[in-house]
């Protein structure tokens, strides 16, 4: 099998061979290059680089100069606007700390007015207090007298008549009176 596969090779390129020699001399080879298809390849080549150079270089290269202008322009211009922002939010900061400063002395003037108020008011009403106080007593202490005055009035009575009882003869008012006020002091001290 093999010296067969060797055989049916060896045909196949004596055949290859064969053809080439049957070939006519000036039959044209696809890869070869022909000098007119050199010069119109290179040609063309020159003809598109001189165009490429002169004609649509400049004005790819001036539309890149002017994108880069552009953003440049635009950084230069968002930095300002970043920067503008910043002061708005520094000077919008400032505002709010200034508005809470005001808003706390309007509340502290409030509390202090509100204290003051208060104060007032509580002074007031002690003061009422105090004078009603003062009245009560005064009311106390008359209405102690004019009970002492009865008091007295009838325990020297009571007296006067239990001296008459147990001695047969009335003490005299003075006596009585004496009598009367140390037992009504001693009983109040106590």
């Amino acid at each position: 099998m093999l010296n067969s596969v060797v055989v049916s090779a060896g045909s196949l390129l004596s055949s290859f061979i064969a053809a080439d020699q049957q070939l006519p001399p000036n039959d044209l080879n696809p890869i070869a290059l022909e000098m007119k298809e050199l010069v119109w390849g290179f040609g063309s080549f020159a003809v598109f680089a001189v165009l490429l150079r002169y004609a649509l270089w400049p004005k790819l290269q001036s539309s890149i100069e002017g994108r880069n202008g552009r953003i440049l322009d635009d950084l230069a211009a968002a930095e300002s606007t970043t920067a503008a922002a910043r002061g708005d939010v520094a000077e919008y900061e400032a505002q709010r700390a200034a508005a809470r400063a005001d808003s706390q002395k309007v509340v502290e003037q409030a509390r202090a007015t509100l204290e003051a108020e208060r104060t007032a008011r509580l002074a007031e009403v002690n003061a009422r207090i105090a004078q009603r106080r003062a009245e009560a007593i005064a009311q106390v202490e008359a209405s102690k007298a004019a009970a002492r005055g009865e008091v007295e009035a009838a325990v020297t009575a009571v007296a006067a008549t239990a001296g008459l009882l147990a001695t047969g003869h009335r003490p005299s008012d003075e006596l009585l009176r004496r009598a009367v006020e140390s037992t009504l002091n001693a009983g109040a001290s106590s």
